[in-house]
């Protein structure tokens, strides 16, 4: 019995301290920084105006994908509970199979480096495609266009390769056309089910990403040309689920699915003191 309680205080001071090591790691990341732009989500019906815009596009617009995207719909976002619902329905809403919605911060919240936090819970099923994710505001670099400018996926799901997480980062130089974009991945069994902090550190030499407390990426400035960063300018925050398309839809769209949810507790954007 003494050695079975000798061994039950170590495991509790053993668990005590790895939860402080944890919250220490999680607030280290965060000791530098002000927050600067957040959504907590504490009211209810369409997303604040005053943080978010929408893409309105058809099926194909982007990636062949399958959706089209509304604006001011609850059926497909919403605030409820103290959380953003991004919804992908099968619906034949306006005679396009599946809707869903593009939430973007373009005009409303746009940064050059800083933390950006998304603390989410994700969709699953074959088909689905959602992302955490940021393109440029201002189009200006090389053909003006994609992927001269940048992309920095923080977050990326595919359905039918359900709990990996993808982070990736694309310009003129790294590009998945090309499989050359720069890319890591983490298995998190429960992205589906649970929610996790997806979260990205960058600043003028490195962009850092996250699941929870675990960096599992790093993109380093080469310190070349825009061509291999073009991330020296602002960027705004985009909030999807896409279905089907060049990736998300690889292995086709199980209909039995829908609706399918991406729940969003909060967003926050901190920028160094």
């Amino acid at each position: 019995m003494k050695v079975f309680t000798k061994f039950l205080t170590i495991l509790i001071l053993s668990s005590a301290i790895n939860c402080f090591a944890q919250k220490e790691n999680i607030s280290s990341n965060l000791a530098n920084y002000k927050l600067v732009w957040a959504d907590e989500f504490d009211y209810t019906g369409l997303p604040d105006s005053s943080k978010w815009n929408y893409d309105v596009a058809a099926p194909g617009w982007v990636n062949n994908e399958a959706q089209a995207y509304f604006a001011n719909r609850l059926e497909n976002s919403r605030v409820e509970n103290g959380r953003l619902i991004i919804e992908a329905r099968k619906d034949n809403y306006q005679n396009y199979p599946y809707s869903s919605a593009r939430l973007v911060t373009k005009g409303k919240g746009d940064w050059t480096y800083g933390r950006i936090e998304v603390k989410a819970k994700l969709p699953f099923g074959r088909g689905t495609w959602p992302a955490i994710w940021m393109l440029p505001t201002i189009w200006e670099l090389g053909n003006k266009s994609w992927p001269d400018n940048g992309e920095i996926d923080i977050m990326e799901h595919v359905g039918y390769d359900e709990s990996l997480i993808h982070a990736s980062i694309h310009c003129n130089n790294y590009v998945w056309i090309y499989n050359t974009q720069k890319t890591d991945t983490l298995r998190v069994p429960d992205a589906t089910s649970s929610f996790h902090v997806y979260a990205m550190e960058w600043d003028e030499n490195q962009i850092k990403m996250f699941v929870d407390s675990t960096h599992y990426f790093t993109f380093n400035n080469e310190q070349k040309d825009w061509k291999t960063w073009p991330f020296f300018r602002d960027f705004h925050l985009i909030l999807n689920i896409a279905i089907g398309g060049a990736w998300g839809g690889m292995k086709g769209i199980d209909d039995s699915i829908f609706p399918q949810k991406m729940e969003i507790d909060y967003v926050r954007v901190y920028q160094k003191k």
